[in-house]
């Protein structure tokens, strides 16, 4: 009866890993006796969106066996860890997955989304913690108030649990000292911060969230150099500084090998009378999905609610559970979820890219090659000088392009895009389902 068990599970496919979980060694604890079954499907992590569905499907798939009385299905999660082996990350070696939330500009609402984002993996069934990387402005005591004090565990720091999310900044120490607000210079900041994450005793964590301070200087670079960020979310808003600077941060990002999964536009709409508008003008997180093609985005309307639970401490997502926002919130964070496991799990390699002067630019996915005319390619670029940022009409001609234009050099940017640089001196990035799809039509 084995056999017809794992054979009727191997039905169950795993949509992001793209593979059956019999063949994924999701199966584990497989007991049968006298026609009852009972085994665990041991998943990617315990949030996983779809555990709900699996178990329902498993039931019903094992039910179904001619001689099976009984069907007793466990759901759990593996405990693979971050790669951490030096002695001074002892602390960090208990956690999965890393989330660094960054905006690259201050006043966008990045530790909103951060606290917020933190208690939707908490209601998704996961452990998790968030630290506080801002030394000169610190938020977390803001967002989260509470009257514990932080107390010394050895030569570790025991951090604030509130409401079942483990919680470190800099400003709770602030709040115990008489020291007042800090005055410090670079070096020691970042020794600072590099202390407070690798000191705190954070246990067992599914998921660490990582509040970056604004900004692509130090603190940022080495927070990406101590610790193996798992992944990135960037946070910004309508206007086209904020566009500049995500810009920047995704730059970053890409340079110190960590993957950007999402973007939320914060402050995008104000909704009156079911009627949407946009006093910050729209148009720029459209952009981003054109030019880096993020697949995971969220847009936050501009919420007086969400502001007010900021400022008196209390988590918006935990006070207003049925809102459209929170449900929006819980939506994205599946879909991060998602991401996630797909960069910890699956082979989910890049196409490949090349180019010869008799075939174009030539990529390759999934063992399949296609073909694009280099000229075809640059005339599709969305770039501010090809691109009008508001109509999006194009800026120029096929005229206006040689027709023997070909790429110095094609590099990945990110996880889903690539950028170009091209003869005739101009530089595009094209998501890499968007030359695909230009591949398939030409």
């Amino acid at each position: 009866m084995e056999k017809e068990v794992l054979n009727e599970l191997s039905k169950i496919i795993d949509p992001d890993l793209n593979n059956d979980i019999v063949s994924l060694n999701f199966i584990k604890k497989l007991i049968i006796e006298n026609g009852n079954v009972a085994f665990t499907i041991e998943l990617t992590t315990p949030a996983c969106p779809v555990k709900d569905m699996f178990k329902k499907q498993a039931e019903d798939l094992v039910s179904a066996i001619k001689g099976v009385k009984s069907v007793t299905v466990t759901m759990g999660a593996q405990t693979k860890k971050n790669s951490i082996t030096s002695t001074d990350k002892e602390n960090l070696k208990k956690i999965t997955s890393i989330i660094a939330v960054s905006s690259c500009k201050g006043g966008v609402g990045k530790s909103t989304v951060s606290v917020n984002l933190a208690y939707s993996l908490k209601e998704s069934g996961a452990k998790v913690g968030i630290f506080d990387a801002d030394v000169y402005g610190p938020s977390l005591p803001t967002m989260i108030r509470t009257q514990q004090e932080l107390i010394m565990q050895g030569n570790d720091i025991r951090p604030i649990d509130y409401n079942g999310i483990k919680c470190m900044s800099f400003g709770y120490a602030l709040e115990q000292s008489e020291e007042g607000p800090a005055i410090l210079r670079g070096p020691m900041v970042t020794q600072i911060i590099g202390q407070f994450l690798t000191q705190t005793a954070w246990g067992e964590l599914d998921y660490l969230i990582i509040d970056m301070p604004p900004g692509t200087g130090d603190i940022p670079i080495t927070l990406c150099q101590l610790i193996p960020i798992t992944a990135a979310i960037i946070v910004t808003t309508p206007q086209h500084i904020s566009f500049i600077d995500v810009v920047k941060g995704i730059e970053m990002f890409d340079n110190l090998k960590v993957p950007v999964v999402g973007v939320i536009e914060n402050m995008s709409y104000l909704e009156i009378d079911n009627q949407k508008h946009f006093p910050f003008g729209k148009g720029a997180l459209d952009r981003l999905i054109h030019e880096f093609g993020f697949k995971q985005t969220l847009q936050l309307e501009l919420n007086p609610d969400i502001s007010n639970c900021s400022d008196h401490g209390t988590p918006y997502i935990e006070k207003h559970k049925t809102s459209s926002s929170s449900k929006k919130i819980t939506e994205f964070t599946n879909k991060i979820i998602q991401e996630i496991s797909i960069i910890k799990h699956a082979n989910n390699k890049l196409p490949e890219i090349g180019y010869n002067k008799k075939d174009g630019i030539i990529i390759v996915k999934d063992n399949q090659e296609y073909f694009i005319p280099p000229k075809t390619l640059r005339l599709e670029c969305r770039s501010a000088l090809s691109r009008d940022e508001f109509t999006g009409k194009p800026l120029i001609k096929p005229s206006d392009i040689a027709d023997d234009i070909y790429p110095i050099s094609m590099n990945p940017v990110g996880n889903y895009a690539l950028g170009i640089n091209w003869s005739d001196g101009h530089a595009s990035l094209f998501p890499y389902e968007t030359i695909l799809s230009l591949c398939k039509t030409n």
